[in-house]
This record gives structure tokens, C-alpha cells and sequence, in this order.
């Protein structure tokens, strides 16, 4: 599936995002606002910003993680999922307590919209900030977008040693016959 989200869409999501948390923090309906030929091309369906995909809000303060949350898939809009996403990151991560309006100038938006998943038949084959993972076995799950092993300096041993810790299993247990290793791949854009 193609994913390319051009220029103006990456600006729409972020103000989007930024429209929700600042709504929410003012007690008043987020106000949405498109240029007259981008609202056009989404209106037309001529926009990546209505196609279903998962996608992943982070939110840093003073570049510290503030929260993320997002959804590896969904069957609604990628707009409709990056506004919901954009408010659980802020107000529910059960990481962090809500945001407040004191804090919010210090922080700033990082979007990650996500291809569709497919199964990783040798986990060699994964290459360090190009695929994110999904691990599932036996009930627990854990995922790792692209983005992270770059910026913890991770190699792939680490990475995949690091999936596995993060779904609350030991490291390698990526390799057991019953593990679930998925990949997927990331459009990543923020405000900074």
C-alpha cells in the first residue's frame, strides 16, 4: 500500500493533532482548518489524510517523551485516527498523568503513520530504522516503531532482544516456533 503523505497532509495532521490537545485543554470543540484547495482534494478523496491506516502520536516536552499512543491499524480515516491518537497521548498515557495547560507550550508533536504489517519470515532480514515490530506470543504483545532503535543506538541484535523485552518476554524469545514477528514501515514528521 502506498502511504506517501505529501507536505501539506503532514502540516494538516500536525495542526490537527495540536487543534485537539489545545481544544481539549480549553474546554471547547477542536476547530479544524483547511486551505480552500486542500479542502477540495479532501473532499474529492483525493487525500491520504482519508485512507484507514494506524498511526502513532508522540508527544515530547523539552525533548523528553510526554507520551504515545497509537493504533497499528484502524478502519477509520488517518485524520480521524491522528486527532484520537493525539488526545490519548496526552491525556491517557497510563505512563504519565494528563497533560496540563502549564506544560503544553514545552511540548511538541511527532506523527507516525503506518504501512500495513507482513509477517518477517527471517528476523536478519530487518533493518535497523526502516522497520518497526510487532511481537505477539502467547498472549503478550509488544511494538517497537522504526524510529526507536535509531534514536536508543541499538543494533539489531539489541532491537530484536529489545522487541521481545518490551512485549514482557526474555530476549530471543522472537525465535520460538509460536512468536508472531510482524514488520511494518513508518512515515515519521513532527513539529521540530
Amino acid at each position: 500500500m502506498d502511504f506517501t503523505i505529501n507536505s501539506e497532509e503532514r502540516k494538516a495532521l500536525l495542526a490537527d493533532a495540536r487543534e485537539t490537545i489545545t481544544a481539549a485543554l480549553e474546554n471547547r470543540r477542536p476547530e479544524y482548518r483547511r486551505g480552500t484547495e486542500f479542502q477540495r482534494a479532501v473532499e474529492a478523496g483525493n487525500s491520504a489524510l482519508l485512507r484507514p491506516c494506524g498511526a502513532f502520536v508522540t508527544l515530547h516536552k523539552s525533548g523528553n517523551l510526554r507520551g504515545c499512543i497509537g493504533r497499528m491499524s484502524s478502519p477509520d480515516p488517518l485524520e480521524k485516527t491522528v486527532r484520537t491518537m493525539a488526545s490519548e497521548a496526552a491525556f491517557g498515557d497510563p505512563r504519565f498523568p494528563p497533560l496540563t495547560r502549564g506544560e503544553w507550550p514545552a511540548c511538541d508533536i511527532e506523527i507516525s503513520v503506518l504501512s500495513p504489517m507482513e509477517a518477517c519470515a527471517d528476523p536478519r532480514q530487518v533493518e535497523v530504522g526502516v522497520h518497526g515490530l510487532y511481537l505477539t506470543l502467547r498472549g503478550r504483545s509488544g511494538v517497537l516503531l522504526p524510529q526507536v532503535p535509531v534514536e536508543q543506538g541499538w543494533n539489531l541484535d539489541e532491537y530484536l532482544d529489545y522487541i521481545c523485552v518490551k512485549a514482557g518476554l526474555p530476549p530471543y524469545a522472537f525465535a520460538d516456533p509460536e512468536a508472531r514477528l510482524l514488520t511494518f514501515t513508518a512515515s515519521v514528521f513532527g513539529e521540530k
